[in-house]
């Protein structure tokens, strides 16, 4: 089993913690781990690009010439594709992107980000993070007792309203609770940083 020493919020350790090999301690499968981020970002594009078709296009009720006898080519409407300020042909419409993955896909892809961590030593096991108020300047003294100087993602067993605010206005720090970790955040952060608590409930739900 993977053990990792637990720290207090002033960056001193108080113990070691042991974690679960079938979630922390597994051999990472990238190729799933790149589909899970691929699956991710797709579902958070807005897709509402959209351009007029011929139908959707004002004016161009009357036929511009008549049929035959002019010398021209025959034209029905002003706004065909083929006209400066005509309909769009093929162009995009408004679509949703989003598409789901297999559970255990999704499952292994999240043990895969969480072993990875692990294995690269980016992650620091809290013994807990409380704060009385919301206060940046507290979260900021946490960073540097912890030595923390890039992008780091915070996971607590609940939600604490004062730890998400005072983490809210700092650049590259994101706070989430263990339900709603996710392997985007997990990827795109350089240190995970998650508390005893975090950890257990973790592990209980994807033991």
């Amino acid at each position: 089993m993977p053990k990792v020493s637990v720290l207090s919020q002033t960056g001193s350790s108080v113990g070691d913690i042991e974690l679960n090999e079938a979630i922390f301690g597994i051999e990472p499968n990238e190729a799933v781990l790149f589909e899970a981020l691929v699956q991710q970002r797709a579902s958070l594009r807005q897709g509402n690009h959209k351009v007029k078709t011929r139908a959707e296009v004002a004016g161009g009720g009357r036929k511009p010439w008549r049929q035959k006898g002019t010398g021209r080519a025959r034209q029905g409407s002003i706004r065909s594709p083929q006209w400066r300020g005509g309909g769009i042909v093929f162009g995009p419409s408004q679509r949703s992107y989003s598409y789901k993955l297999p559970k255990k896909v999704r499952r292994l892809a999240l043990l895969s980000a969480l072993s990875t961590k692990v294995r690269d030593e980016e992650i620091i096991v809290l013994d807990a993070l409380t704060f009385d108020a919301p206060k940046t300047k507290e979260f900021t003294k946490v960073l540097t007792d912890l030595s923390i100087d890039r992008k780091a993602l915070f996971v607590t067993a609940d939600l604490d309203e004062a730890v998400a605010l005072s983490a809210r206005n700092i650049p590259g720090i994101s706070v989430v609770t263990a339900n709603s970790i996710n392997v985007l955040d997990l990827v795109a952060h350089d240190k995970l940083v998650i508390t005893k608590d975090a950890v257990q409930k973790i592990e209980e739900v994807l033991g």
